[in-house]
């Protein structure tokens, strides 16, 4: 019998605990949950959770210095995280912060576990006995070690981005649908107002291209998708 994936939540707002919570043990996972901060830093420890679900506006300390924290424990664990701002900087700045997924307030509980489902997924499946690696540009990437490295600095790649450019270097020279994206790689319909794809794609050309506003290699394919050329 597969042990039960533990899924930690740091928010304060009890309804929302409590929705997430029987949602997410409906689904067959274990929930541990925290109101701050701290106490969600403290279960981490305690607990080791396969992925945490996490919200920016804490009483402490915000979610994005849990997540600085998360990250430095452990570089592979996957964060969502859970916020009532609609801002693409703030997304970004959550992304940049190490989160490897962003949720919007009010969110749809069934998108929600949808995502968890995904990245749960992809952090524990087994990677190849050999590396996947592969040139962009000037950039290395190793999607089995999660890195990009570009003009000596590595940096790490989330779980999405290493699947998003999984699956634009299975189709090099051809546009990818965005909708195609979202469905393989998400497990979501498409839908006019996520971003989703939009933001991990700014994201990914600053650890790809010499210049991300003038980029060379991952290119937009307007109101289709994006080409890796």
């Amino acid at each position: 019998m597969a042990t039960k994936k533990t899924i930690l939540i740091v928010e304060d707002e009890p309804h929302i605990i409590m929705g997430l919570q029987d949602a997410l043990e409906f689904e067959g996972y274990d929930v541990v949950a925290a109101s701050t901060g701290r106490d969600g830093l403290n279960l981490a420890k305690q607990r080791k959770p396969d992925a945490v679900l996490l919200d920016l506006m804490l009483p402490d300390i915000n979610g994005y210095q849990v997540c600085e924290e998360l990250r430095r424990w452990d570089a592979f664990l996957p964060i969502i995280m859970l916020t009532a701002r609609s801002q693409e900087t703030d997304k970004i700045r959550g992304l940049d912060a190490g989160a490897d997924d962003y949720v919007t307030k009010p969110f749809s509980v069934a998108e929600l576990t949808a995502r968890i489902r995904a990245i749960v997924r992809r952090a524990s499946r087994t990677p190849g006995s050999s590396p996947e690696t592969f040139q962009i540009g000037e950039a290395q990437v190793n999607l089995t070690a999660q890195t990009a490295t570009l003009g000596g600095k590595t940096q790490r790649l989330s779980f999405y981005e290493v699947e998003l450019l999984r699956m634009l270097q299975e189709r090099k020279g051809q546009p990818v649908a965005r909708d195609d994206i979202l469905a393989r790689i998400w497990g979501l319909e498409a839908a006019t107002t996520n971003r989703t794809v939009d933001n991990f794609i700014v994201k990914l050309r600053r650890k790809i291209e010499r210049s991300p506003d003038k980029p060379e290699h991952i290119l937009t394919v307007y109101g289709y998708g994006y080409k890796l050329a």
